[in-house]
């Protein structure tokens, strides 16, 4: 976990030294151990370091070439670097240290542009080349380290291009626009986060998972950048023909290699275990291969029955032997933790599962600075619910006559509105959302705090003309261009290429980013995704059963009643919570004078949603949480 930033300015004019220090100021957190930057005319790039791999002075960064005309700041881990460093070194590359960083740099040497297609890892990068005088950034495949960057529009001078892990580091920039932009806040409401390539500032960009830019200042002499895909899922036009015994030995052992590449570092790691099926895997491998009573284990549970999974933990800890620490937290330390999140939280995420895992962070890195973790299963194996409603669905909206249709919605709108986890009127509500499409689009409008058709009422009206158009059109886009064709596999490559990388992965990276924690998750190494991406769909789920092939490959590995368990999320009583503790302040932050002022939603509508909720009539969760954490989010963050 690093931080990383930079400024180009393609009339070659020095870069303000101020300016490059107060952006790594706010990624101090994410890298503790050290600053360091570069200069050159019309470039300096900048690195906040979290010490993992060669501690010493040699590995710190800005990292260069043996004549530093090649400089690399780089925020992530190379898990093949000792193979690439073998052979770079055979082909007279002379190393000064022992870090998977300064690989970038002779690599990009021998490889050119090719060398974001020999690395393997988590990662995000910016390379230098001043011979050349043109800039390689880079995204990991799956998504696991972010990237913005921002040309910015100068009087008599051509735009400064400028780039940053997070995007606090770019609103240090003078003249950055902190003004919403609407085509990202109508995707935000729609996904509850902003997708790849948007950003919700106007005029900034998120580069997407799997891409490279290359800005070349020699060729273009502009800050244009040029970004494209280097590497895509690869998805086979008919699944593998394995049969289950064989596909489980292969999974066990890719996923102990994925765990084993995992562990390797010079500061401690540790394990974060929820109990569930995916946690308890890696953490199986890492006590296999570390040695009994060797691993730590680290979980939080909570005070509410329903949302709590401590006794699972701890189940598999005494049976895997690892040494385990957990800490128990009340509804008032999580309400507590809330203004701290929304520090550090620079774009709005309506997944409130941020709160528990930032507490999670917070406690392991008092023990280890590296944690592994179990995220990306759920996505390559199936394993989450809207898997399961996926037939229920094809028979209901595809299938079901309309009368019959007309009577299930009538009597769900009688169901009392709960507050517990995953309620049965709230999973019914959010399945019956679903509508008459087909695919992905109808698995996002399932997990959609609002949809397509919800934002007229709720965007004002200048507002939604600008956002232009359906935002759930960049699922259909990407099925259409993307590598899968298999319903089955459509699904998981929308769940890999939306949710993942933009909720699941950026929750994970600002939660532990903010306390300096990295964390590593063996389910997304690239041989393991590409094994599931050759599964065929019986080995994922079979009838109501997810996850079928990771049970098979863990059975007598983990605790039966492990294997058996639904899946539980990482989740928050927000439904009570704005009912109850938070209502004080869901009333303040979208009173109708404010959201005037802002001119973003249309106060009636939002109204109508808060009477709904804390009268019981309907639950609004989803949509008030989403609401909330944006107007939070604008009070700290947003500007004209």
């Amino acid at each position: 976990m690093c931080g990383i930033a930079g400024l180009i300015d393609p009339a070659g004019a020095p870069i303000p030294q101020a300016v490059l220090s107060s952006m790594l100021r706010t990624l101090a957190p994410r890298g503790p151990d050290g600053e360091g930057t570069w200069y050159a005319p019309g470039v300096g790039l900048g690195h906040r370091r979290l010490a993992v791999i060669d501690l010493s002075p040699a590995a710190d960064q800005p990292l260069g070439n043996e004549d530093g005309s090649v400089q690399v700041v780089f925020n992530g881990e190379i898990y093949n670097f000792v193979e690439l460093r073998a052979e770079l070194e055979a082909r007279g590359h002379d190393f000064r240290s022992r870090t998977d960083g300064e690989v970038l740099v002779h690599g990009y040497e021998e490889w050119g542009d090719a060398v974001v297609e020999r690395i393997d890892g988590m990662f995000a990068f910016a390379l230098w080349d001043e011979r050349h005088r043109r800039l390689l950034a880079a995204r990991d495949r799956m998504g696991k380290k972010p990237l913005y960057y921002v040309r910015i529009l100068r009087s008599g001078a051509p735009p400064l291009f400028a780039f940053a892990s997070e995007l606090k580091a770019l609103a240090c920039v003078p003249g950055f626009d902190r003004s919403v932009d609407p085509a990202a806040l109508a995707r935000y409401l729609a996904y509850e986060y902003v997708p790849a390539p948007h950003a919700i500032f106007r005029g900034t960009s998120k580069l997407p998972a799997a891409y490279r830019l290359v800005l070349d200042l020699a060729t273009a002499g502009v800050a244009e950048p040029r970004i494209d895909r280097y590497w895509d899922l690869p998805f086979a036009d008919r699944p593998a023909g394995w049969s289950e015994d064989e596909a489980a030995e292969r999974l066990r052992t890719l996923l102990r290699g994925a765990v084993a590449r995992r562990l390797v570092a010079d500061v401690p790691v540790g394990v974060f275990l929820s109990g569930g099926i995916d946690s308890s895997t890696v953490a199986a491998f890492a006590a296999e291969l570390a040695g009994a009573g060797r691993v730590r284990t680290f979980s939080v549970g909570f005070s509410d029955a329903s949302f709590d999974e401590t006794r699972h933990a701890r189940a598999v800890a005494v049976y895997l032997g690892t040494e385990h620490s957990e800490e128990r937290l009340d509804a008032r330390a999580l309400l507590d933790i809330l203004p701290t999140v929304t520090d550090f939280l620079d774009e709005p995420l309506a997944d409130a599962s941020i709160v528990p895992t930032y507490l999670l962070s917070a406690f392991t890195r008092r023990h280890v600075t590296v944690a592994l973790g179990g995220d990306g299963s759920d996505e390559l194996f199936a394993g989450y619910q809207t898997f399961r409603a996926e037939p229920f669905g094809r028979l209901f909206f595809d299938h079901a006559p309309a009368v019959a249709r007309g009577l299930i919605e009538r009597a769900a709108r009688l169901l009392p509105a709960r507050t517990g986890y995953f309620s049965l009127d709230f999973q019914v509500s959010q399945f019956l959302r679903g509508g008459p499409v087909a695919g992905p689009r109808r698995h996002q409008r399932w997990m959609a705090s609002f949809l397509p058709e919800e934002l007229g009422g709720l965007l004002v009206p200048e507002v939604l003309q600008a956002a232009g158009g359906d935002p759930l059109d960049d699922v259909d886009r990407r099925m259409r261009d993307g590598p899968a064709r298999l319903s089955w596999d459509r699904l998981m490559d929308f769940y890999a290429r939306f949710y993942l990388p933009e909720d699941v992965n950026t929750k994970v990276d600002r939660a532990a980013g903010a306390v300096g924690l990295e964390v590593r998750a063996p389910f997304l190494d690239t041989a393991v995704v590409e094994f599931a991406c050759r599964l065929p769909v019986q080995l994922r789920q079979r009838r109501l059963a997810a996850k079928v092939i990771l049970k098979q490959a863990m059975r007598g590995r983990l605790p039966d009643a492990i294997l058996r368990r639904h899946k539980q999320g990482f989740g928050v009583p927000v439904a009570r919570w704005m009912r109850e503790e938070l209502a004080p302040m869901l009333r303040d932050e979208l009173a109708p004078d404010k959201l005037r002022r802002e001119g973003l939603f249309q106060p009636d509508q939002v109204q109508r949603l808060i009477d709904d909720h804390l009268t019981g009539r309907r639950d609004r969760r989803k949509a008030l949480w989403t609401l909330l954490t944006f107007e939070r989010w604008l009070g700290r963050w947003g500007g004209s």
